[in-house]
């Protein structure tokens, strides 16, 4: 807007409201951003020039400046200018529902014959099955024909897997609450990750087992801290989820796995491996289960590979005597998986439906990666091409609280690192998954809000316009 029109407008509103100048100008630079008057990366007229139109004196305007830009309205460079601020515009949330990005997801390929697939999959389940017998109580651990389909969904990860230590539960989580609750008493210690699943920090507060943190590095976690512990504070129990680790997408690599598989060998503790996320990538090293299988709960299931409100998990136990006694604690808990959810989960695996979804929630996931890549390549961010989820480091002025808050003002949830941190002392970074009902297009405005968050900090206590 040229600067004499500006100032004629802001001069009509300086005489008429009472409120300091220092104050008022920045609500007019958002009031003029909202209606178009002012548009992005557009030019303000500099201190000098505008405390002579509007008869203010230069320390006034200064300030104004300086408040407009604490409310992340403008960008100063020196030499350069003062510019409105250009950002992209707030998403919906939840109910809304855009860019939340903080539950970790499978992203929904928008493909019609794949959806059209998974409908005809369920509704000739149902047509020819007697809903009565999956009204029914059922035994612990699934019928045959469920075990039958999940040590075959397992065995491509997992060879050796026998159907009877196989059990089809109702969910990771509840597994995970049934094996430390069954392996620590309350006081005990397990290790687990110095970063690590946020459900197991829960599990493990709600229980009174004391959590163990072993350091993270670009191979996984710590085999010389976890032989430590092992001699010092006999921990009943390793907890780790080696592939595309939730938050960082780290897998754990070979030699380490088979170093912490050695150690707990040695000391006799057990594994309860995570491998919720195994089916993803197209190449990841063998479990830990094939390395210390009479040690090895290998924990897996469908919520990360076709979606969350599948609640069907599977678990190949050390041994049968074993899966008994998982199996005995779980059904005090849960009674048992839904026969319903375990019906269509096995007709999905029997028929090729849940592998066919697998490829296709790949392939989104490496297309909403490239364009994560495209918007956060710059900030150092850390992800797996087939993974739907990413870890983002914070190097900026921003805070991790402060820059999670801030974007969910805007629309776009994120985690900060200290749900995931188990040694109190969590990075500056976030997760943000890439998935759930988000589309494409959703992703990529959110993504490019992100960026242009961290492109341009605002202060964290900006009025939020």
């Amino acid at each position: 807007m040229p600067l004499n029109k500006l100032s004629a407008h802001w001069a009509r509103r300086l005489e008429s409201d009472p409120r300091p100048a220092y104050l008022l100008i920045p609500d007019l630079i958002a009031e003029d951003v909202r209606t178009g008057r002012l548009g992005a990366r557009e030019r303000l007229p500099n201190l000098r020039e505008l405390s002579q139109e509007l008869g203010l004196n230069y320390t006034t305007v200064a300030r104004a400046y300086a408040e407009a830009r604490k409310r992340g309205l403008v960008d100063s460079r020196p030499g350069v200018g003062t510019f409105v601020r250009g950002h992209a515009p707030s998403l919906p949330l939840r109910g809304g529902s855009g860019a939340e990005m903080t539950m970790n997801m499978p992203p929904e390929p928008q493909e019609p014959a794949l959806m059209a697939r998974m409908q005809a999959g369920a509704a000739e389940l149902m047509a020819r099955t007697d809903p009565y017998l999956l009204l029914r109580y059922q035994d612990f651990g699934g019928s045959l024909a469920d075990r039958e389909a999940a040590t075959a969904w397992l065995r491509t990860r997992l060879p050796g897997c026998d159907m009877a230590r196989v059990l089809v539960c109702p969910g990771i989580h509840s597994v995970l609450a049934a094996l430390i609750s069954q392996l620590a008493r309350p006081g005990e210690v397990i290790c687990v990750e110095s970063l690590t699943y946020p459900g197991i920090k829960a599990i493990s507060t709600q229980l009174g087992v004391q959590l163990h943190a072993l350091t993270l590095d670009d191979e996984g976690p710590s085999a010389a801290e976890f032989e430590l512990a092992c001699k010092r504070l006999k921990p009943k129990a390793l907890y780790i989820n080696p592939t595309l680790l939730n938050p960082t997408t780290t897998t754990t690599s070979r030699s380490r796995r088979e170093a912490l598989a050695d150690i707990a060998l040695r000391f006799n503790v057990p594994i309860i491996e995570d491998d919720a996320y195994a089916m993803l990538p197209l190449e990841a090293p063998p479990p830990l289960a094939s390395m210390a299988p009479e040690l090895t709960y290998y924990v897996s299931g469908l919520s990360k590979c076709l979606g969350a409100g599948l609640r069907t998990a599977f678990v190949c136990a050390p041994t049968e005597t074993a899966a008994k006694r998982l199996a005995g604690a779980l059904r005090a808990t849960t009674v048992m998986a839904s026969p319903y959810t375990n019906a269509l989960a096995t007709r999905w695996l029997m028929d090729g439906t849940a592998e066919a979804v697998l490829i296709a929630i790949r392939a989104e996931s490496v297309a909403r990666q490239a364009l994560a890549a495209k918007w956060l390549a710059r900030y150092g961010v850390v992800a797996h091409p087939e993974g739907f989820h990413l870890w983002l480091p914070l190097t900026s002025s921003w805070s991790v609280v402060e820059f999670a808050s801030f974007l969910r003002t805007q629309g776009v949830g994120v985690v900060a690192s200290a749900a995931f941190s188990t040694d109190g002392d969590p990075p500056d970074a976030v997760r943000v998954c890439l998935g759930g009902s988000l589309s494409r297009n959703g992703c990529d405005d959110a993504l490019r809000l992100i960026a242009d968050t961290l492109e341009h900090p605002r202060h964290p206590h900006a009025t939020i316009l």
